[in-house]
């Protein structure tokens, strides 16, 4: 569909223009301007042809309120979003929309009943186009699943976002990877883990969360109660933030899923979880993979899995541990009677013989667990379970 760019229509000419755009509209739509959808020949309900016929007309008023918009603010319209229709899923992402597409985008947005999945990844949207956007984000009564990854949103971004979620307890995931949220956004996000019960998944993951966001984040997750999965993969979790971080972790009673692989929680961090998987009985899969842990941190890491009953996967994958420090957890593992683990993840880390040989004696004693480690001597099984999780891989940004 062409549509001509130009400044916002004046008043001498505006009622020639809203029969344009009502045309285009119903161009996109596939039928002819002036031409209702077709009916139903073989339905002898009057009810049904009147609910259809204000399906109709509501799509007709939502892709003109939309074209009218980006006229306004001299943005190119998406074809896509014309011809989205009653569809659930509405895929933006990589469409290069920037603050101005955003503002066009927003009151369509708002009064659509139908988008329940909006993707809006990598568009450029800044903060200005999360300010914009944050009004729709609040009003709608569809959306329950929003990704705006990789938009530069920032901390402006990120406090308009946190409080149109927070005004609307309808959505429970929401992923906010690669967006460059440093010290100053964790507040906001903060705020939201304590107002928002309704959130169920949250993905952070590829920002520049440090020690400060960790040490805000922590009592945050303590107190949450509601988020089931948590992304914090490839941020600066470390030291006395990746500590505090880890402590909210022992008090929380809902997160299941956790990713904080590629951060920096060192020892320090490790032995926190470790005194943190003592007390939380509902965690599930952990993933810490590169997370500078060594020996020291591997064993005070298990002791929490000398008396943990709930997680199912642990990913210690590419830590200097050494074969020792992996020795270590399998040790706990073993000598905790009703442990849950079902995948035990060392890859990268090259065993010894003495790790081998343990290893047989803990198959025997728990055969459905998966260890992956690189071995020497012993091939152990590699297939993944069928309860991994793609969550839990650590990933290139898309």
């Amino acid at each position: 569909m062409d549509v001509t760019m130009r400044g916002p229509c004046e008043k001498s000419g505006e009622s020639e223009e809203q029969e344009k755009e009502v045309a285009a509209a119903a161009t996109a739509a596939g039928r002819p301007a002036g031409v209702p959808e077709a009916e139903d020949s073989d339905s002898d309900s009057d009810s049904n042809l009147e609910t259809e016929g204000t399906h109709g007309l509501r799509e007709l008023v939502k892709d003109t309120l939309y074209l009218r918009s980006c006229r306004a603010h001299g943005a190119v319209p998406v074809s896509c979003f014309l011809r989205q229709g009653r569809a659930p899923d509405l895929n933006l992402r990589h469409r290069g929309l920037g603050p101005q597409g955003a503002r066009a985008l927003a009151p369509a947005l708002a009064s659509n009943p139908y988008v329940k999945r909006l993707d809006l990844r990598d568009n450029g949207l800044r903060g200005a186009g999360a300010k914009a956007l944050a009004h729709a984000l609040s009003k709608s009564s569809s959306i329950c699943d929003v990704d705006l990854s990789e938009n530069q949103l920032g901390a402006v971004g990120a406090q308009a976002i946190c409080a149109a979620l927070m005004a609307n307890p309808a959505i429970q995931k929401v992923q906010l990877a690669g967006n460059s949220l440093e010290e100053q956004a964790a507040q906001y996000l903060a705020e939201l883990l304590l107002a928002h019960t309704g959130l169920k998944s949250l993905d952070l993951s590829y920002n520049q969360l440090n020690d400060q966001a960790g040490e805000t984040l922590g009592p945050a997750l303590a107190e949450n109660t509601g988020l089931t999965e948590l992304n914090l993969s490839w941020n600066h979790l470390r030291g006395p933030g990746a500590v505090s971080f880890a402590r909210g972790l022992g008090a929380n009673i809902f997160l299941r899923v956790l990713d904080i692989s590629y951060n920096g929680f060192g020892d320090p961090g490790a032995s926190a979880v470790g005194e943190a998987l003592r007390t939380n009985n509902v965690l599930e899969e952990l993933n810490m993979s590169n997370n500078r842990i060594s020996v020291v941190g591997a064993r005070s890491l298990g002791l929490g899995l000398r008396v943990n009953q709930t997680l199912r996967i642990l990913v210690m994958s590419r830590n200097p541990m050494r074969s020792e420090g992996c020795l270590g957890v399998l040790k706990s593992v073993r000598d905790n009677p009703v442990s849950a683990l079902e995948l035990l993840d060392f890859s990268g880390i090259q065993v010894h013989r003495e790790f081998e040989d343990l290893a047989s004696s803990v198959k025997a004693i728990l055969p459905g667990l998966c260890l992956k480690a690189d071995a020497g001597r012993v091939e152990y099984k590699k297939e993944l379970l069928a309860v991994w999780r793609p969550s839990l891989a650590a990933s290139a940004p898309k």
